[in-house]
């Protein structure tokens, strides 16, 4: 039981607020010498050949943490980080946001709707889900909150909208589950580009409902331009909106098409990222020296996580914790959908406390083998915790995307109007994430190998 004592361990040191990196290293030190004095005291041993038969266990972990460094799936994740923050730097949100605003500001519910896609096409260029809530609630929150539409539908839409970078490629989510499924980055993006694309209309036609039964939620926005003004406007939507999308093209369709790997597609973006700045003429060496910094920051914070999660694992497979869940999960009732019901709760639930990186590299390699036991098709149970992991951007009290803006809220929004706004969401999401389920072929997807 020393496995699943250390794993609850972990969990409590994380909800009192400890850094993950060192919660992880150091509850994965202290229960591997744990697990050494249990292997040696009983049968006459010392303290000091417990402590040395705990010290073995990490023998291998130089090597693991080499083998981290060099996977070259995951050089995918500084080159997409570093692509997102340039684009953010040269106010790419900003533009987008008021192209899309003049384009459906008419429509009832049409600056919500707005939102929504602008998260969408950031999803595709930037990912950083962060950056993405941030530049929306300074840009688009006060313009919805100055036309009358309510709080709990303006946060709630640019909360939800800005977390569609977990799902839609290419996804800092995608690239890390690529890497613990051991499965082509490239399949898990095609796999998510439909789900996720039916999550925004699933979004969009929620704002059309709410705003034709309940006008005053959300009211269009009347505006007088002559004919030639409005052409003028239309051209500068074009203009603010082709650069982004050919961006995505290039990098999404370079790996749908197989010409490119994902790094490769990455390193692309990367510099396309770039040539835009250029474009807009936002660029400077200080801009890139700042987007740099940022990123090796990002990166060093990931990799950091994913060292202590291996020796966590080990810790945990070596202490015979992996076994224990593995009987418990194959003796659930309803076999298959009995173990993806459990996982799919526990993952939302933990969701609601820990990060997705953790779940990704602590809870998912204990279901993995057990999936395979069951047949699963490695990518659509890949997606399936992608979807759910993507809930738990937006569940109190710990949700991300929540804190990301009331940080930038003007003083008139509450944080219950926040947590309100999301509620919809959320069970909408939810509501992908059980038809990806129960009929993954609607998504191309197929449930066993």
């Amino acid at each position: 039981m020393i496995g699943i004592i250390m794993f609850f361990t972990a969990l409590v040191l994380l909800l009192f607020g400890f850094p993950v990196a060192f919660t992880f290293g150091a509850v994965s030190v202290i229960f591997g010498m744990i697990y050494g004095l249990a292997e040696v005291l009983p049968f006459g041993g010392t303290v000091w050949e417990g402590l040395q038969e705990g010290v073995d266990l990490f023998a291998f972990m130089p090597f693991r943490i080499f083998a981290i460094m060099k996977n070259k799936i995951l050089m995918a994740i500084p080159l997409f980080i570093f692509m997102g923050i340039v684009l953010q730097k040269t106010r790419l949100a900003e533009r987008l946001l008021e192209s899309m605003g003049f384009l459906f500001g008419e429509i009832r519910g049409g600056l919500a709707i707005s939102t929504v896609l602008v998260g969408a096409l950031l999803a595709a260029s930037t990912g950083v889900v962060g950056a993405s809530v941030v530049a929306m609630g300074v840009i688009s929150l006060p313009v919805m909150i100055k036309h009358g539409y309510r709080n709990e539908l303006s946060t709630g839409s640019i909360c939800a909208a800005g977390t569609l970078g977990q799902i839609i490629p290419p996804s800092i989510v995608l690239i890390i589950l690529g890497d613990v499924f051991q499965v082509p980055v490239g399949d898990l993006f095609r796999a998510a580009f439909w789900p996720g694309i039916f999550l925004v209309l699933l979004y969009v036609v929620y704002i059309l409902a709410i705003a034709f039964l309940r006008p005053s939620v959300a009211p269009p926005i009347r505006e007088e331009s002559s004919q030639s003004g409005k052409a003028v406007q239309i051209l500068r939507a074009l203009r603010a909106i082709l650069p982004p999308l050919v961006l995505i093209v290039l990098v999404l369709g370079s790996i749908f098409a197989g010409i490119a790997t994902p790094t490769e597609s990455a390193a692309v973006g990367a510099v396309g990222a770039v040539v835009l700045s250029l474009l807009y003429r936002q660029f400077s060496f200080q801009l890139v020296f700042s987007a740099a910094k940022e990123t090796v920051k990002v990166t060093a914070m990931v990799f950091a996580i994913l060292v202590a999660a291996t020796a966590f694992s080990m810790v945990f497979t070596y202490t015979g914790g992996d076994a224990i869940v593995e009987e418990f999960m194959l003796n659930l009732p309803g076999e298959k959908w009995g173990f993806l019901i459990f996982s799919m709760i526990a993952i939302l639930i933990l969701g609601f406390f820990i990060d997705f990186i953790e779940i990704s590299y602590i809870i998912v390699p204990i279901l993995l083998p057990i999936s395979e036991i069951l047949g699963l098709n490695p990518v659509w149970f890949a997606i399936l915790i992608a979807m759910n992991l993507q809930t738990s951007f937006l569940t109190p009290p710990f949700g991300f995307s929540l804190f990301y803006l009331k940080g930038c809220a003007p003083p008139g929004v509450s944080t219950g109007q926040i947590y309100r706004g999301v509620v919809p969401f959320i069970l909408l999401q939810v509501l992908v994430l059980l038809l990806l389920t129960v009929v993954p072929g609607f998504f191309g997807l197929t449930a066993s190998f």
